[in-house]
């Protein structure tokens, strides 16, 4: 879960950064945050797919008494 919300982190700020590159008319910042924006979906994915595995493995799952 830690890695999903770390990367809609990284999302969010990539979204600050490409904003303020259009306000500013800096291309390289924004251009920046568009791959922050894709950084941020790679590392969500890689969260949601381990976390997919723990459920698969029943890591999730509480243990039975």
């Amino acid at each position: 879960m830690d890695e999903i919300v770390k990367g809609e982190m990284k999302k969010a700020e990539g979204k600050v950064k490409e904003e303020f590159g259009k306000v500013v008319g800096d291309r390289s910042t924004e251009w920046g945050g568009k791959v922050d924006q894709l950084k941020g979906d790679v590392q969500k994915k890689s969260g949601e797919i381990e976390q997919d595995g723990r459920r698969d493995e029943g890591a999730d799952e509480p243990a039975s008494r």
